[in-house]
């Protein structure tokens, strides 16, 4: 399997100031997701965590309900790039039948196996949960989250998208496709036994409606990014019940759906004392 990160050689110029050196890149690999040996979808993805980019991509593009229905996996080099192989349980095979056709996605498609425009536009899964989390618990979660994407210190290119749990740890995954990250980061939990309706999603990207769905599919209330949302993607989060929170940054963020869901006291209190 390739490596996750390669090395250029490179030439700077920077204040006027010529050098040499080298770059850490991310490395980019064609994956292909078959199931029952027919091919659904080509990513170009980092070559990590490839079991769990299947199972994710799997949930959250609704081919699967539960990790159960994958009967077997494999990750196989082949020639050209890598091969997640699997096959599914009867059922699940006769209904991914109607809608399977070979595609090809560039890096970041989140939209691949559709066959209509009102697929696309399909209204997200909704997501019910009592979970209510401090303002600090979450900006401690996005830190910890930059401080655990190994991949994106050397090379500064790659998306990161974590799951912070109710008591603060996270789990982190990264990919040159924020789609990709988020949908490794669903794979990993599930694995885990993550219970979804417990955990917030981070991630640092911005959020398009792709990701609201992903997220709705997995069933997490909460979904925090660095970047600004659109407006379709506020508009995805409110009606499936999410809690949409968006530019956090160092000094805080901002809350575009149900902020119900975040304890803002500390805030509030600084704010008023100030």
């Amino acid at each position: 399997m390739d490596e996750p990160i390669e090395r250029a050689k490179i030439v700077s110029w920077r204040r006027g100031v010529r050098g040499v050196g080298d770059r850490a890149l991310p490395a980019e690999t064609a994956v292909a997701l078959t199931y029952d040996r027919v091919t659904f979808a080509v990513m170009m993805a980092s070559p990590v965590a490839l079991e769990e980019f299947a199972i994710g991509f799997s949930i959250s593009e609704g081919l699967i309900g539960e990790i159960s229905e994958i009967t077997t996996l494999d990750v196989v080099t082949v020639e050209g790039g890598i091969e997640c192989r699997m096959t599914l349980a009867p059922a699940r095979r006769d209904a991914l039948a109607a809608r399977r056709r070979r595609m090809a996605g560039p890096v970041g498609c989140g939209l691949c196996g559709i066959d209509s425009l009102a697929q696309a536009v399909r209204p997200a899964a909704k997501v019910s949960s009592a979970l209510r989390i401090s303002a600090q618990t979450l900006a401690d979660g996005m830190a910890a989250m930059a401080r655990g994407q190994a991949l994106n210190h050397e090379t500064r290119a790659v998306h990161g998208a974590a799951l912070l749990r109710p008591d603060g740890g996270v789990l982190v995954r990264e990919d040159v496709g924020r789609h990709n990250a988020l949908d490794k980061v669903i794979g990993a939990a599930c694995a885990a036994g993550e219970d979804a309706a417990a955990c917030a999603v981070l991630l640092t990207s911005r959020v398009s409606i792709e990701l609201i769905q992903k997220t709705a599919r997995f069933g997490a209330p909460i979904l925090a990014a660095i970047s600004v949302p659109t407006a379709r993607a506020v508009r995805e989060a409110r009606a499936a019940g999410i809690t949409l929170i968006a530019v956090a940054r160092d000094d805080g963020f901002e809350i575009f759906t149900h902020p119900e869901r975040v304890d803002l006291a500390e805030i509030t209190s600084r704010k008023t004392s100030g």
